[in-house]
C-alpha cells in the first residue's frame, strides 16, 4: 500500500525544518551540555536516526521492568527500578536531542529525520504514561486514562500546530524539555522515598500544611478550614491538577499560533480548528468503550493504553507526512473502525436493559464482557501494530528510495575534496541532491567555493 503518491514526492526537496524553542532550561543548560559534551561521544559515522532509535531502547527497557515488577500499576517495585526509569528517560531525552546536532554535523539533515524523530516520540508518549502510572501506584483506572488523554492530546496539538504554522514551537515550559525533566525527578524521588506508595498520601499533610489556616485580622473570619476532599488530595492528584492547567494553557496557545499563522497567509483561520476533531472523536469512543467494559478498564488497561497510543501515533504520523510532502490535513484514521465496533457491540445490552419495552433500541452483545471481549481488545491492539508498522515501513522506504538515502546508516558520507592546483574547493553532499559543479559561484578574488547543505 502506498501512503505517499509519487507526484507529491518532489515536495520533499522543498522541505526546510523550522523550530522555535523558548525554554530557558534548554537554552542555558541542556543545549550547551549536548553541544560541548554529549555529541562528542558519537562518531560521525553513526546515522542520526540510529541515535534516536538507540535512545528509544532505554524506554523499552524501562517498560519491560515495569511489566515484570508492576504489571497492575499499583505495586511498589525495587528501588533500583525507579532509578533505572529516571536514567533511561534522561538518556532517551539526551539521545533524542542530539540526533539533530548529529544530522547537521554529518550533513544528513532531511525530512526523514523529522518523520522518524516524531514517530518515535509519539510511541514513547504512551509508554511514559504507563511508567508514570507505575511510579505513582495509580493502578488501572480512570486516573491513568486521564493521564493518557492529557499526554496524547499535548502531542497531537503540538503536531497539529506544526502542520499549520510550518514551525515547531516549544514554549517556555514544554513537554520535551521541562516535562521530561520533571518525570525524571519524579522517578528518582520515588526511588529515594522507597516506593510509589509515597505519592498516595495527602500532599498538604505531608508537607506540614494545617487543614485550618489562620487568616489576618482584615478578613471577616479568623480562620479558613480546607474541605476534606482538598486537604486529602494526594501528590498524584495534585500533579494531575497541575497537568490539566498546563494542558489547557498549551492547547489554547497552540490554537492562537495556528489562527495567527493562517491569517497571515490569508487562509481561513477557524477552519483549522476542525483538525482537532479527529482526536476528540476518537477519545469519545475510548471513554465510551472503557465505561461500557469495566473489565478492560480494571484488569486489562495496560494493553489498551498501548493500543490507544498507537492509534494516536498513526494520526500524528499521517500529519507529519502530510506536512513534509504538502498534503491536505488527514482527518481519517482507520484504527477507529474496530474501536467503533467494540462500542456498538457493548452498547446493545445497555440499551436493552434501559429500554426493554422497545426491543429495536438494543441488541445482544456478540462478544459479551468476558474472555471474548478481552480477545477482541487484543485483536485491536494487534491490528494497530500491523497498520502503524505498515505505515512506518512504507513511508520510510518511499522517502529513502526517492532521496537515495538509508534510514539507519549513512549511505553517502559528506566528503570535502581539495584541489590545490587551481585553488578550488569542491564539497559533495551525500544525499543524491547533486554537488555543486566547478565554475559556479566565483567571487571577486577568483576563488571558487561551494557550500551545500543536505536537505
Amino acid at each position: 500500500m502506498g501512503y505517499v503518491r509519487q507526484e507529491f514526492l518532489p515536495n520533499l526537496r522543498e522541505y526546510k525544518y523550522s523550530s522555535v524553542d523558548h525554554s530557558l532550561v534548554s537554552k542555558y543548560v541542556l543545549k550547551p551540555f549536548y553541544t560541548n559534551v554529549v555529541i562528542k561521544c558519537f562518531p560521525k559515522s553513526m546515522a542520526p536516526n540510529l541515535i534516536t532509535l538507540t535512545g528509544f531502547m532505554f524506554v523499552v527497557a524501562n517498560l519491560l521492568t515495569l511489566l515484570w515488577y508492576n504489571p497492575t500499576l499499583d505495586q511498589d517495585c525495587p528501588v533500583w527500578v525507579y532509578y533505572s526509569w529516571a536514567a533511561g528517560l534522561f538518556l532517551y531525552q539526551t539521545f533524542d536531542a542530539v540526533d539533530g546536532t548529529q544530522a547537521r554535523r554529518t550533513h544528513q539533515s532531511g525530512p526523514l529525520g523529522e518523520l522518524f524523530d516524531h514517530g518515535v516520540d509519539a510511541v514513547n508518549t504512551s509508554l511514559e504514561v504507563l511508567l508514570f502510572a507505575g511510579s505513582q501506584n495509580m493502578g488501572q483506572g480512570w486516573k491513568t486514562v486521564m493521564t493518557l488523554f492529557a499526554s496524547l492530546l499535548t502531542f497531537y496539538v503540538q503536531t497539529w500546530d506544526e502542520y499549520h504554522t510550518k514551525t515547531l514551537t516549544l514554549g517556555v515550559v514544554n513537554g520535551p524539555v521541562e516535562g521530561i525533566l520533571i518525570l525524571v525527578g519524579v522517578y528518582a524521588m520515588t526511588g529515594y522515598m522507597g516506593g510509589a506508595h509515597f505519592w498516595q498520601q495527602s500532599m498538604l499533610a505531608t508537607v506540614g500544611v494545617p487543614q485550618t489556616l489562620a487568616l489576618p485580622s482584615l478578613f471577616l473570619s479568623p480562620s479558613l478550614s480546607l474541605p476534606d476532599y482538598i486537604y486529602d488530595m494526594s501528590f498524584t492528584e495534585w500533579y494531575l491538577v497541575q497537568g490539566g492547567i498546563v494542558l489547557v494553557y498549551n492547547t489554547v496557545g497552540s490554537a492562537r499560533n495556528v489562527i495567527k499563522a493562517r491569517r497571515a497567509r490569508g487562509d481561513r483561520s477557524r477552519y483549522a480548528l476542525v483538525g482537532l476533531g479527529p482526536f476528540f472523536a476518537t477519545w469519545v469512543l475510548v471513554v465510551a468503550y472503557l465505561a461500557l467494559q469495566p473489565n478492560i478498564l480494571r484488569n486489562h488497561l495496560v494493553p489498551f493504553v498501548l493500543f490507544a497510543g498507537i492509534v494516536n501515533a498513526y494520526s500524528v504520523g499521517q500529519i507529519i507526512t502530510a506536512h513534509l510532502v504538502k498534503l491536505d490535513f488527514p482527518y481519517w484514521n482507520v484504527l477507529v473502525i474496530p474501536l467503533s465496533l467494540g462500542v456498538i457491540d457493548s452498547m446493545g445490552p445497555v440499551l436493552l436493559q434501559q429500554y426493554a419495552p422497545i426491543p429495536w433500541l438494543g441488541w445482544p452483545s456478540a462478544l459479551g464482557d468476558g474472555v471474548y471481549q478481552v480477545a477482541f481488545m487484543f485483536s485491536m491492539f494487534g491490528m494497530a501494530i500491523g497498520v502503524y508498522g505498515s505505515f512506518v515501513v512504507d513511508v520510510i522506504i518511499t522517502i529513502c528510495d526517492y532521496l537515495d538515502i538509508w534510514c539507519l546508516t549513512i549511505k553517502h558520507p559528506y566528503v570535502e575534496e581539495q584541489q590545490p592546483d587551481d585553488n578550488k574547493k569542491v564539497v559533495s553532499n551525500g544525499e543524491g541532491e547533486g554537488a555543486v559543479g566547478v565554475g559556479d559561484g566565483i567571487d571577486m578574488d577568483g576563488i571558487t567555493q561551494h557550500k551545500t547543505t543536505m536537505k
